[in-house]
């Protein structure tokens, strides 16, 4: 009998295959980065062919350090960087172009064409989403219309599109020889091209987008049986299991009830709250999303507040200003000063994501004195995550018409305490680290071992949940307020940058 379940996480910046025992204990763990490519300003490209490459590797390297036989495995689950987007040739699945990452902004002029008839939620109703650069629809648009004969090839029926999730599996189970062109209905909902109610591709999103859907993958639930690794480190082992990273962190999180939320604090931040089986229309900022599938049974939604800019901050200062080694230094360097000395970052980057929704928004540090120094720049940096979180949970209750009791979080910047401190202390709530930080991964892991009885049932994945640490607010109301009206100050500096441009 199988002893483990394998998760294969493919992030924005690395790719990693983690082994799981019964006991959600971690049996083995590879990983490795692929190239993050910038052609010019506002674009953000990754080459498929590369992290397909890394896939290869991290599983067969995960497989040789747990001494393990396909047969030993009992499911592998896949989690996904959402939103990129991938056309590859039917024939070969040789990419026909880079990837467009989720952050890339090259279709802002798009949006703007769009948004003209319509508005920016032009198509909110159906998809739960504004129009934005931020998801694939567009994208694929622009790889249509861009790059010479994409268009009459996928007409033809030659390219497959996809988001990453649907390149993996139809490489992983054979490739040009039978790989399953297929998606799970969390990656189809960032596509802007699915339907909320009928969880199926929209004959009228797709015409005003100009989609061909002979190009398009079947969707599918979340976690079911979908076909046979052809991987011969993992060959016959059952792929069961596809979930959107943040909501594979939902389920990893064990938020399977409506109410229930988690933040995960990566490249950016993603708070998610489960909605039950109800589709909520945002009206303060948010995505309406689906959070899960179960096969044969009826989805449940999430609201979702979506940030750009976290993570991605510190390896920023990192690599662009030199002002730390390593990533793990800025919380050494924040430490050295007791305030961060009125230094506010807005990290505007790629514009504004929830709940401005400001994709001419640029980034502005504000508030610099004489006495300014790195330390207060690096605490900026900390609290920037903090401060837009904030404004996430607060539009989230609007609309969930219910307080946020307790934060949840996962992802790598968790492990510093000094902004999980300032997260409670400028929420005012408590902040709650899990003993199982891999909340991602253990969420594939738990669609695909739920789709084989490898996992019992919900209600056994719930037990197992257990807290870390909790952080709890230290800071008074007069002194939380103060600072949060310094943030709203500099985010307004931020709006509009490229007005008249």
């Amino acid at each position: 009998m199988p002893r483990y379940v394998g998760a294969l996480d493919q992030g924005t910046t690395s790719t990693r295959f983690m082994i799981f025992d019964r006991d959600g204990r971690v049996a083995a763990n590879a990983q490795k980065e692929h190239r993050q490519i910038y052609p010019r300003a506002g674009w953000v490209e990754h080459d498929a062919a590369e992290i397909w490459d890394r896939t290869r590797e991290v599983v067969d390297a995960a497989m040789v350090e747990a001494r393990l036989r396909p047969v030993d495995l009992a499911a592998i689950g896949i989690t996904n960087q959402r939103e990129t987007t991938v056309v590859w040739e039917r024939a070969t699945g040789h990419p026909v172009h880079h990837a467009l990452v989720w952050q890339d902004m090259r279709v802002a002029d798009a949006v703007a064409e769009f948004a003209r008839d319509g508005g920016p939620d032009r198509f909110r109703r159906k998809t739960g989403l504004p129009l934005s650069t931020y998801f694939s629809g567009l994208k694929l648009r622009w790889l249509l219309s861009c790059v010479p004969e994409v268009r009459a090839r996928a007409e033809q029926g030659e390219l497959l599109f996809g988001t990453i999730d649907s390149f993996l599996v139809w490489n992983l189970t054979g490739g040009p020889e039978g790989g399953l062109h297929i998606t799970d209905c969390t990656n189809a909902s960032r596509t802007q091209l699915m339907n909320l109610e009928t969880l199926d591709w929209d004959e009228e999103l797709l015409r005003a987008f100009g989609i061909p859907r002979r190009m398009l993958p079947r969707i599918a639930s979340s976690s079911e049986v979908y076909g046979e690794a052809k991987l011969e480190s993992v060959r016959g082992v059952p792929v069961a299991g596809i979930l959107g990273d943040q909501q594979a962190a939902l389920v990893g999180q064990s938020c399977f009830e409506a109410g229930e939320a988690k933040n995960t604090y990566g490249t950016g931040c993603f708070l998610l709250m489960n909605t039950g089986h109800e589709i909520v229309q945002s009206k303060y900022g948010l995505l309406t999303t689906v959070a899960f599938q179960w096969k044969g049974h009826p989805a449940h939604y999430a609201l979702e507040g979506s940030i750009a800019i976290t993570g991605a901050l510190v390896q920023w200062i990192r690599d662009n200003f030199g002002l730390i080694g390593q990533s793990s230094e800025i919380e050494t360097l924040a430490r050295s000063v007791e305030d961060n000395g009125g230094v506010y970052f807005v990290p505007a980057f790629s514009g504004l994501y929830a709940p401005h929704w400001k994709h001419n928004a640029r980034g502005v540090i504000a508030g610099l004195t004489r006495h300014s120094n790195k330390g207060h720049l690096a605490r900026a940096v900390l609290e920037a995550t903090a401060f837009q979180t904030r404004e996430v949970v607060e539009a989230m209750e609007k609309d969930a018409g219910v307080p946020l009791r307790v934060l949840r979080t996962d992802g790598g910047m968790v492990e510093n305490n000094l902004l999980m401190q300032f997260q409670a202390d400028i929420l005012g709530r408590d902040v709650v680290r899990p003993a199982m930080k891999e909340t991602t991964a253990l969420g594939a892991a738990y669609a695909a071992g739920l789709a084989t009885g490898f996992f019992e049932s919900v209600a056994d994945l719930r037990a197992r949940w257990a807290v870390d640490r909790v952080w709890q607010p230290a800071m008074d109301a007069g002194q939380r307020e103060r600072l949060y009206g310094f943030w709203n100050k500099a985010v307004a500096r931020s709006f509009d940058w490229l007005d008249g441009e």
